[in-house]
C-alpha cells in the first residue's frame, strides 16, 4: 500500500466538537467524519482497523462452532409484536411505515428475527444446538448521541444466537462464549474485565458485560482486587442500596468506569415461547427452545482500544490493531532516483515477506510525515534518505520511543518482529 493510492485524511488541528480524545483522535487521524448526528462516514484507514476487530471475532467464534449469517436491518413489526417488544422497547426503536402502510423498524437488535429464521426449519432436539452469529449494521435512535462511535446512533455489532434443546445446553454454550469472549479480547490486547450485569431490554434470566476499563467510560463498575466484580446496577439490587459509596465501604471494593464491548444472555425461553419456536424433545413432546444470545460492539472497540492507548502525540495502536504494521517514509526521494529505488526495494521486500506496510510516497517535509504517523499510531517507522540509500541501510525509530538507530537490510525483519 501506497500514501499515493490510499487516501489519508489528518486534520492539523483539534476538531472543536469533541469531548472525548478517542473521538478527537478518529476525526484528526482520518478514520472517520461525521455524517449526522451520531452516524458516521469510516474512511479506508478506520475501515482497516475494523476489519481486524471482525477477523479476531470470526476466527474465535468459528473454533466454537458458530457460523456466520446475514440478516436484513429492516424488520417488520409482526416478529417483534409476536415478542411482546414492540410497545415494550421505547422511542429507541426507529419505527417507520412503507408505501404500502405496513410497519417496520430499523433493527437495533436482532433475537425477533433470528428466532423466526430458525424455527422455519427446526422441529427436533436432534438439530439441536445451533449456534449462529452476524456482524452488521444496527441503528439506534439515541436521544442524545455523544462521545463520537461510543454512544452512536448507527453502528457495527457482532450479534451471536444459540439455541438448545434444554436449559443445561445453554449453560454449557455460555461458558463456551465467555471464554470465546476472554480470548478475543486478549488477542485484541486491551485492558478488560467482565462483570456480572442487568439484561436490560433484551431480557432473560442471567447476564455479563465485558467492559474496557477507560477514565471516560460511562458505566460504573464495582471491581475487587482481581478486576472481578459487577456493574453498579447488580450491585444496588444485590445489597439492596442505592448509595454505591455504603457498598463500596461495605465490600471494600474499588469502583471504575468502563465502557462496554461486549455482554452476554441467557435469553431461555423469552423469545421462543411467545413466537412458538418450539421442537420435539425425546418423548415426542413440544417445548420451546432455550436461547442465548451474544454481543460484541465492534465500532465502540475501535474507540475504546484508543481511549486505553494515546498520548500527546496521538494513537498508540495494539499490534492487533493497528491500520499497519510499519510506515516508510523517504525523504526526497522525487529528487534522488536512488532514495526512491531503495525504498521501493525494502517495501516489496516486506510486502513479500507478509509484513503489513505502507509506503509514505507523498511529496512531504520528514517531520511533517513522522507526525502524522505517530498521531496515526503505527508502531514502526522506517525513514530512508541520502544517507540510508548510499549506505545500504535505514533508519528506524518505534512510536514509542523518540530515539532513531540505523539498522542493516537484513535486520529490519527481525527488529520488527521483535518490537
Amino acid at each position: 500500500m501506497k500514501t499515493s493510492n490510499f487516501p489519508v485524511f489528518t486534520l492539523k488541528n483539534d476538531p472543536s466538537d469533541t469531548e472525548v480524545i478517542s473521538h478527537k483522535l478518529m476525526i484528526k487521524s482520518g478514520m472517520i467524519r461525521k455524517l449526522s448526528s451520531g452516524q458516521y462516514n469510516w474512511l479506508p484507514l478506520g475501515l482497516r482497523v475494523l476489519e481486524k476487530v471482525q477477523v479476531i471475532i470470526r476466527q474465535e467464534l468459528n473454533k466454537i462452532g458458530c457460523r456466520e449469517i446475514l440478516m436484513p436491518i429492516v424488520q417488520p413489526s409482526e416478529l417483534w409484536k409476536e415478542s411482546g417488544r414492540w410497545d415494550q422497547y421505547g422511542p429507541e426503536l426507529l419505527r417507520f411505515k412503507d408505501r404500502n402502510k405496513r410497519e417496520f423498524c430499523f433493527g437495533p437488535t436482532f433475537e425477533e428475527v433470528v428466532t423466526d429464521l430458525i424455527r422455519q426449519d427446526l422441529s427436533s432436539y436432534k438439530q439441536l444446538p445451533i449456534n449462529v452469529f452476524q456482524i452488521s449494521t444496527k441503528f439506534r435512535d439515541e436521544i442524545r448521541p455523544r462521545f463520537g462511535v461510543l454512544r452512536s446512533r448507527e453502528f457495527i455489532m457482532k450479534d451471536a444466537y444459540s439455541f438448545h434443546s434444554s436449559q443445561k445446553s445453554l449453560d454449557t454454550s455460555y461458558e463456551l462464549y465467555k471464554k470465546a469472549y476472554n480470548k478475543i479480547f486478549e488477542k485484541l490486547m486491551l485492558d478488560f474485565t467482565v462483570v456480572e450485569a442487568d439484561s436490560g431490554n433484551i431480557g432473560g434470566k442471567e447476564s455479563h458485560e465485558f467492559h474496557v476499563v477507560a477514565d471516560n467510560g460511562e458505566d460504573d463498575l464495582l471491581l475487587d482486587k482481581d478486576h472481578n466484580g459487577m456493574s453498579a446496577e447488580i450491585a444496588k439490587k444485590k445489597f439492596k442500596e442505592d448509595d454505591l459509596q455504603k457498598i463500596l465501604s461495605k465490600t471494600k471494593m474499588d469502583l471504575k468506569k468502563g465502557i462496554e464491548v461486549g455482554h452476554i444472555f441467557k435469553l431461555g425461553t423469552k423469545y421462543s415461547e411467545p413466537m412458538k419456536a418450539k421442537i420435539t424433545d425425546e418423548n415426542s413432546k413440544y417445548q420451546p427452545v432455550y436461547m442465548g444470545c451474544y454481543g460484541i460492539g465492534v465500532t465502540r472497540i475501535v474507540a475504546a482500544a484508543i481511549e486505553q492507548n494515546n498520548d500527546s502525540r496521538g494513537i498508540i495502536w495494539p499490534k492487533s490493531l493497528s491500520p499497519f504494521e510499519v510506515v516508510i517514509i523517504d525523504i526526497d526521494s522525487k529528487k534522488d532516483n536512488k532514495i526512491k529505488k531503495h525504498a521501493e526495494n525494502i517495501y516489496q521486500d516486506l510486502i513479500n515477506s507478509d509484513v503489513d506496510v505502507i509506503y509514505d510516497d507523498r511529496e512531504a517535509g520528514l517531520g511533517n510525515k513522522i507526525k502524522d504517523w505517530e498521531l496515526r499510531g503505527i508502531p514502526h517507522i522506517i525513514i530512508i534518505g541520502k544517507k540510508e540509500s548510499s549506505d545500504n541501510c535505514v533508519t528506524y525509530k518505534t512510536r514509542n520511543d523518540d530515539e532513531k538507530r540505523v539498522i542493516e537490510l537484513d535486520m529490519i525483519k527481525g527488529v520488527i518482529a521483535g518490537n
